[in-house]
This record gives structure tokens, C-alpha cells and sequence, in this order.
């Protein structure tokens, strides 16, 4: 063989390898003793890899204070889930801070021991879970993917994505997977006034919701299981943030004096949320373990 085709054939085969560095790749499985809980993430490159997580939250569900209805639901339908019962995909919805999160979360801690694994996709890689969905296909584990802070505008990608894996494609999530969702909008996409114009109704009084309002409502109703959280009155807000003083080792009598601080913090922030008391909790105990 001359030098010169050598060089070529050399070349040739550079340039193969660059070519294939940026073509898509499947999915690969990760190290699934390295951790509970994974992140689904693109590279540059577009290639998405399932990175294990290496600092997983300590939240339990003790921690988690006046939600005890939703924390029943959420608990029971994971307990089922985690035994090989039947059990629904999860949607929470309601107001900011009140434990959505919080409440998964604390579930992958109490399960973790029993096989349950979370993993965690972003909105806007929605579109890949299909292949997710095969990564764990044969896996023993009991695997919730979790989208937190989910909504959609109208014509994003990932919509169709989720809706197919939730009900309605051939290729739909296995007996090991179940989605769990948190969104401030319970429909999951803006509604408009306009849409009710679709809206008609015969003679008899029957009433024929229009395809653009039935199209939005489809993706929510998928999930089978819907969990709402509401604001949190004052009361409320004040036992979360005795919890959580408590659970930072503030003393009791310090907890009494730290009520007004609370009210005044909430105020400030314009909310009475959960979290709002958490961040409250972690100044005030911060603060008094300094003596400032």
C-alpha cells in the first residue's frame, strides 16, 4: 500500500470518529450503586448521560408538617408502587412552598431501603424520556422520574413526550416506572379566556367543550392521582416553624421568643409558605448558635 493511501485512509478514519463524537448516542446505563437518586442531563453535544447524585437530600417525612392528607396520598401510592401493588402516576399542584418537592423527596428517603430510586429530568428534556423509560426497562429498582416545577407553553416538545409515556403510546412508561410532577398550574398549559368561546351547547342543554380546552386538559388527566396544596394560614405557618427550630436544636423558650421574628419574616417575603418558614428557621438557629 502506497504512503499516500495510507495518509488517506488515515485521515478518513479521523474524520470518522469526529463525525461519530457528534452524532446521537443511546442512552447508557450508569453506575447504579453509585447513588438513589440520578439527574438526567445534555452535554453540549446533545448526548444525555444519567449522572448519579451525590448529595441526596436528607428529607424525611416527619420533617414535613400540616400536609397530612396530601402525605398520606403520596405515601400510600408510593407504598404500593415500591411492594409491586398497582399504583398511579403522581401530579401535585397548588401553592409555592407548600411541600411538593419536599414531600418526593422525603418519599426516596423512606423507600430507598425497598428499591425505590428517583430521577430527576428537566422540562425541557422531556422529549428524551422514552429512552430513559428503556434505560430502566430490566431494572429490579422501583424508579419515580420526577419533573418538578412542570408547565408548558403552547407547542413545546416535551408535552407530547410526557403525554405519550403517561397513556396513550405503544411504547408507554413499564411496571417499574411512575412519573411524579409538581406545577403551580393544574392543567399543566396557559389557558385563555378566548379558548371558553369554543365552547357550544345544543337545544337539550348538552354542553360540547371545544378541542382546544379538551386538548389542554388531557396531559393532567393522565396522571391518576391529583394532590392539591393550599396557603397556609398563620397557625400553620407558626407550627412548621417551631418544627423546624426544633429540629435545628433550638430550645423551647428560644422558639416562644422567635415568633414575632417569624411573622415578620413571612410578611417581608409576602408568603407564609413552608418555606419561607424553612429559610426563617435556618437564620434564626444560624443566628442564635453565633450568639449575634
Amino acid at each position: 500500500m502506497s504512503v499516500a493511501l495510507e495518509r488517506l485512509l488515515a485521515r478518513a478514519e479521523q474524520l470518522i470518529d469526529r463525525i461519530e463524537t457528534v452524532l446521537p448516542q443511546p442512552l447508557g446505563a450508569p453506575d447504579w450503586a453509585a447513588s438513589v437518586a440520578y439527574r438526567y442531563r445534555k452535554r453540549s453535544s446533545g448526548h444525555g448521560v444519567l449522572e448519579p447524585v451525590r448529595h441526596v437530600a436528607p428529607m424525611r417525612l416527619s420533617d414535613l408538617q400540616e400536609i397530612d392528607g396530601q402525605k398520606d396520598k403520596i405515601q400510600r401510592n408510593t407504598q404500593q408502587f415500591v411492594q409491586g401493588l398497582p399504583a398511579n402516576n403522581v401530579l401535585l399542584t397548588g401553592a409555592r412552598g407548600t411541600g411538593k418537592s419536599s414531600l418526593v423527596k422525603a418519599c426516596l428517603h423512606e423507600y430507598n431501603a425497598q428499591g425505590l430510586r428517583l430521577i430527576e429530568v428537566d422540562k425541557a428534556d422531556l422529549v428524551d424520556l422514552p429512552d430513559i423509560v428503556d434505560v430502566v426497562a430490566d431494572r429490579p429498582e422501583r424508579f419515580i422520574v420526577f419533573c418538578d416545577d412542570l408547565s408548558f407553553e403552547d407547542g413545546e416538545s416535551g408535552y407530547k413526550a410526557l403525554k405519550s409515556v403517561l397513556d396513550g403510546s405503544v411504547s408507554a412508561a413499564g411496571h417499574n416506572v411512575l412519573i411524579y410532577a409538581t406545577s403551580n398550574r393544574r392543567h399543566l398549559l396557559p389557558e385563555y379566556m378566548k379558548e371558553n368561546l369554543s365552547y357550544t351547547h345544543t337545544a337539550d342543554g348538552e354542553v360540547h367543550p371545544g378541542e382546544v380546552v379538551e386538548e389542554k386538559i388531557s396531559l393532567s388527566e393522565r396522571f391518576g392521582l391529583w394532590v392539591s396544596f393550599y396557603p397556609f394560614s398563620q397557625d400553620e405557618y407558626l407550627a412548621i416553624v417551631a418544627q423546624w427550630l426544633t429540629s435545628f436544636a433550638v430550645p423551647a423558650a428560644d422558639i416562644e421568643r422567635a415568633i414575632p421574628q417569624a411573622l415578620v419574616w413571612a410578611l417581608e417575603r409576602g408568603s407564609r409558605s413552608g418555606r419561607v418558614a424553612y429559610q426563617f428557621a435556618r437564620d434564626y438557629a444560624g443566628t442564635h448558635a453565633t450568639g449575634v
